[in-house]
């Protein structure tokens, strides 16, 4: 079954002044969510709130990385304020052992949440470190834990479509993709269908870009892989809509997204649409969001 949803993404709050205040938080941005969505006319469109489980990465992080709310903990606090929405979440797994993971795993499925995305070392590791299962061991070892399991998806990364392709083989459902800032997904799911028989459901992310990311650069961080000339021209393109007056801004990206949906519509691919807004919802997100689901959106199930 595939999940067939439009996803938005939700990251828990830091915890850093308290659990009571990191709760209240929590339930402010659910909140939020409702409010912005009835006001572009997108309400019921959302069906699940993605929630990343963040670790410590690079010192170099633009915006400090703090103790953030545990998932499991965030999806209990919001969940009964998103009626007719479900979870997924991202779950690392390279530090935890089998029977450690399992255990989570089980705790994740028992609380509602429908899919989980298995990530593994940060980018400062290699693959394969890590004291834990790796993500590839994960989508075997647990397949029947876990009905929708996902991956991390990274176009324009070197010898992708062999890395995705061994993941769908180890067990992988859906690939959610790295914030698309190009049209770069397009040739590769079309030369990905030539090479393989597999077709995993795509989850394609689209991120919301604030004027105030060329000022702090957490988006352009976040896509970087020095040397790679893809990427580099992505970072432009982000820079690009930091610096555009909103309504440039949102044709822009709805652009974007019309050639991707476009591009990928007829490869074979079950696809639903993940939406992040990297700074934190809003009112500007949203009305951009309500264009790009108003040009296409998965149908209700």
């Amino acid at each position: 079954m595939t999940l067939n949803t439009v996803a938005l993404e939700l990251v828990p709050p830091n915890l850093d002044r308290g659990p009571e205040q990191a709760h209240e938080k929590a339930c402010e941005d659910a909140d939020k969510v409702r409010r912005f969505a009835a006001e572009v006319g997108i309400e019921g469109r959302i069906r699940h709130i993605l929630m990343p489980a963040m670790i410590a990465e690079d010192d170099d992080r633009p915006v400090e990385m703090k103790p953030k709310l545990d998932v499991l903990d965030f999806w209990k606090t919001i969940g009964p304020r998103l009626p007719g929405m479900s979870g997924l979440c991202t779950q690392v797994t390279a530090f935890s052992d089998e029977a450690a993971l399992r255990g989570r795993l089980g705790d994740l499925t028992g609380a509602g949440i429908e899919g989980v995305v298995y990530v593994g070392v940060p980018r400062t590791m290699a693959d394969g470190e890590g004291s834990g299962v790796p993500p590839t061991d994960a989508l075997a070892t647990f397949r029947a834990d876990v009905a929708n399991r996902g991956v991390i998806l990274i176009p324009t990364r070197a010898d992708e479509i062999g890395r995705f392709d061994f993941k769908c083989d180890r067990g992988a459902t859906f690939g959610l993709t790295q914030l698309l800032y190009s049209d770069a997904i397009v040739p590769f799911l079309t030369e990905f269908a030539q090479h393989s028989d597999a077709r995993p459901e795509i989850l394609l992310s689209f991120g919301f870009v604030p004027t105030f990311e060329n000022r702090v650069g957490l988006i352009n961080w976040l896509i970087q892989d020095p040397g790679n000339a893809a990427v580099a021209a992505e970072q432009a393109f982000v820079r690009t809509l930091a610096d555009s007056e909103p309504e440039q801004r949102r044709k822009l990206m709805l652009d974007l997204y019309k050639r991707v949906i476009d591009g990928v519509a007829d490869l074979g691919f079950p696809l639903s649409i993940h939406l992040e807004a990297t700074y934190g919802v809003s009112a500007a997100a949203f009305t951009t969001f309500a264009q790009m689901l108003d040009y296409w959106s998965p149908a209700a199930r």
